[in-house]
């Protein structure tokens, strides 16, 4: 097994106006609860910083990816909480014998602002993660006005995330 492996992931969500008006969900990136009108179509919770998150890390295992471990036809997952699946990708990511060398997050949407709450969102994702907070990397970008993004009808992200075997990480800290 290589010392080290990357994986990357990504996730895109409709963005609409919360119940009666429309379907959208309460607005949660990264495991946070933003006050915003509207909000991410989805099966679960629609965090798509978590589901990103899930996605990196199995990618790097070379694993199924969350919409083949988590199908969003499955009625058991209907309004699940990402943090459930982000702790399942941790587990596999252990039990393969690697650890997290760090992860690095780009969240791109016009509204919410990120900025203000970015240590708010790494912290948690480190926890979820049982990483230590210098790990995870986050960063909110706009789309410019352009495209459903831009318009604020999509929120998009991607990740990075870099494996350490269990050997290496012992190295690192001699």
């Amino acid at each position: 097994m290589p010392p080290c492996r990357i994986g990357h992931g990504y996730d895109l969500h409709r963005l609409e106006p919360g119940a009666p008006e429309g379907a959208g969900r309460p607005f949660v990136l990264g495991g946070i609860l933003f006050d915003h009108p509207t909000g991410p179509i989805g099966h679960s919770d629609g965090d798509a910083v978590l589901h990103a998150v899930t996605d990196a890390l199995l990618g790097a295992l070379g694993e199924p990816d969350i919409g083949q471990l988590f199908p969003d036809d499955d009625p058991q997952l209907e309004g699940a909480q990402s943090d459930v699946f982000l702790s399942e990708a941790v587990r596999r990511v252990e039990d393969r014998g690697f650890a997290l060398g760090n992860i690095d997050i780009t969240v791109i949407c016009e509204r919410p602002k990120i900025g203000p709450r970015k240590d708010e969102m790494c912290a948690r994702i480190a926890a979820i993660l049982g990483c230590e907070r210098d790990q995870v990397n986050l960063k909110g970008k706009t789309h410019e006005g352009v495209d459903a993004i831009g318009e604020g009808k999509a929120v998009e992200v991607h990740v990075v995330a870099l494996l350490v075997s269990g050997d290496e990480r012992a190295k690192d800290h001699s």
